[in-house]
């Protein structure tokens, strides 16, 4: 079994548990104003674990050694790639960055997700580029309705926690080496 395994494994453990522990409804309407309301009290990282598409990104903050700071003060706004992002990057891409020789270059691409601070989706527009937790600057581009993060889409905004705000992006996004 490997790493990013044996990772998955343990990620997919505490998701189940902290899930328990929340007690998450069913998908009625009910159930989703529930679960809104909670994320005010959660942190990202509870967020993201609850929403369980962030799996793949869960198991990286770990590799990383990143899930205590995202579970700090913060404020952070993070987007947040889903799982089919990560499955969409090349082959053998995500195996390679959880190898312990790769902690300092998964960390960058983990950082370049991360901008310092809460901003929110009416606040992104209004940017051509923000810095992220990393150094390096992200682009922001708003076109025909759409909100692009270097060649990311945003797909959903504004998913409140109690440390910031998570947008989900449907690509991994990259430092510039």
């Amino acid at each position: 079994m490997t790493r990013f395994s044996r990772a998955l494994r343990r990620f997919a453990a505490i998701q189940i548990a902290v899930l328990a522990f929340i007690g998450l409804a069913t998908a009625t309407s009910e159930a989703g104003h529930h679960k809104e309301k909670m994320s005010k009290s959660q942190d990202i990282v509870d967020v993201a674990v609850a929403a369980g598409q962030f799996n793949t990104l869960a198991a990286a903050l770990e590799a990383a050694g990143l899930v205590d700071t995202l579970k700090g003060d913060g404020p952070f706004t993070v987007f947040a790639p889903t799982d089919a992002a990560f499955a969409a990057l090349p082959e053998g891409t995500v195996e390679n960055l959880l190898k312990p020789e790769n902690k300092d270059q998964l960390i960058a691409v983990l950082t370049y997700h991360v901008v310092p601070g809460k901003v929110t989706s009416s606040e992104v527009i209004n940017l051509d580029k923000a810095k992220t937790v990393n150094g390096a600057e992200v682009s922001i581009d708003v076109a025909m309705g759409k909100v692009r993060i270097d060649d990311a889409t945003v797909v959903t905004t504004d998913i409140d926690a109690s440390n910031g705000v998570i947008h989900v992006i449907d690509t991994v996004i990259l430092p510039k080496s």
